[in-house]
């Protein structure tokens, strides 16, 4: 549920959505590219997983919670950057699929979620369930998007929401970062 709730938040105030409303304007399949988004946000939080995988039997029960910290506050600071416009990906030429999948796979790549998810990982007994949680969290976001197109998506108060998202995570990162170092 954290992971779920967690996607919805961060996708809020990312670029995802956006590349999703311009893609599903330019091919015109708002569905196809709500299934490319899906593939691409959950083979990134795949990856996710098994970085936590990997890690997580180095670390205490505190310092898996001061990941967790230490990623919600990284993904809130980040969120309060200004937003530029996503590479529209029009030089590519492999097809509404081919162009949907591994624009957003590869801008998914690496961002905020992913190492939220990985954090979320670490600390569950059923890792799988992060990145299952935050696939269909910020497909939440991500698929109305496509589905609302990019005039309508960006006319939403993007400033707005990328401050509340910021404040919801930072706030988070605090309350756990506190609470791993037994403050709380």
């Amino acid at each position: 549920m954290a992971a779920l709730v967690l996607g919805a938040i961060c996708q809020a105030g990312d670029k995802t959505p956006w590349l999703a409303a311009i893609l599903a304007d330019r091919f015109r399949a708002p569905g196809l590219v709500i299934a490319a988004t899906a593939a691409g946000l959950a083979a990134n939080y795949a990856l996710g997983v098994l970085g936590a995988l990997l890690i997580a039997p180095l670390l205490t029960p505190n310092a898996r919670l001061l990941l967790l910290a230490l990623a919600l506050v990284l993904a809130g600071a980040s969120t309060t950057l200004r937003a530029t416009s996503p590479d529209r990906l029009e030089g590519w030429r492999l097809g509404s699929w081919g162009t949907s999948v591994l624009g957003l796979a590869i801008m998914i790549f690496g961002d905020r979620m992913q190492f939220i998810v990985a954090a979320l990982a670490a600390g569950s007994t059923l890792p799988w369930l992060a990145a299952i949680g935050a696939t269909i969290g910020a497909l939440a976001v991500a698929a109305p998007a496509a589905l609302i197109g990019e005039r309508q998506w960006l006319a939403l108060p993007q400033r707005a929401i990328r401050w509340t998202t910021a404040a919801l995570l930072v706030i988070a990162g605090v309350v756990f970062g506190l609470s791993a170092v037994r403050l709380i």
